[in-house]
């Protein structure tokens, strides 16, 4: 179906890229990518897919996005395909528990407009069996959920599709508003590995099950989010901590 070009909208795409969590079927993967060639996203990133069957993947991309199936990026861990990443946004048809921080696909995009000018951002997406586990959405700034009507769950390619649309058609919240650089997710767990070991060592969370309590500083650091600089001090705080319960002790 042709509907036609759209003219060019102020989020930077180049800064964009989808990132499919363990796809289970090679035909989703080409379909995702037919998606976000219609809507001028050209990074499309797979992680540890179930059958990478690139013949498959090819047929539903069809011939206009060949050039995103031949730059696909492949990695073994979401680890290593959000590091670079500045800012993550995950896709949920499930909310409430751990998932609290839950916007529309409309609302998130406008407010991507001005951080996606200094910023890389990755759209995450999960299998298509069962969505983002709680693990996975730590990584995540905020989550992202498609109002539907009585049946949450959209076909993988589908949600993709609706989720590119909102951002090539995305405008500022503000017609001046910047956002510098943030810091990228390497830099964030970092952060987040040294707090945990100091707050369990001074007995603030609890060891039994410290990542529990580390969700709501996460909570409380994505509504922010952090510069790197910012990241590095905090970093430093925690170093001072320790530092100093050794200096007492001894």
């Amino acid at each position: 179906m042709n509907v036609g070009k759209k003219k060019p909208n102020s989020i930077n795409l180049n800064n964009i890229a989808i990132v499919l969590q363990q796809p289970r079927y090679p035909e989703n993967i080409g379909a995702a990518a037919r998606a976000i060639c219609n809507m001028g996203i050209k990074r499309l990133i797979v992680v540890n897919p179930e059958n990478y069957d690139i013949t498959k993947i090819r047929k539903l991309a069809t011939h206009a996005a060949s050039d995103i199936i031949q730059n696909i990026e492949l990695h073994e861990t979401l680890d290593q395909a959000l590091a670079e990443f500045n800012y993550i946004a995950g896709a949920t048809a499930r909310t409430g528990g751990q998932r609290q921080v839950v916007s529309t696909p409309s609302i998130l995009t406008e407010k991507l407009v001005p951080i996606s000018a200094n910023n890389t951002i990755a759209f995450l997406f999960g299998p298509e069996d069962r969505g983002l586990t709680n693990e996975e959405i730590r990584n995540c700034h905020l989550l992202v959920n498609i109002p539907t009507s009585t049946f949450s769950s959209l076909n993988l390619a589908q949600a993709v599709m609706v989720i590119c649309y909102e951002l090539f058609t995305a405008s500022p919240e503000t017609k001046k508003c910047f956002t510098p650089r943030l810091a990228n997710r390497h830099e964030l767990e970092g952060m987040y590995n040294k707090l945990k070991e100091i707050l369990v060592k001074i007995n603030y969370i609890n060891a039994e099950n410290p990542d529990y309590w580390m969700n709501k500083l996460r909570n409380f650091f994505n509504r922010l989010p952090l510069r790197a600089r910012e990241v590095s001090v905090i970093r430093g705080i925690c170093r001072q901590i320790e530092w100093y319960g050794k200096r007492k002790k001894n």
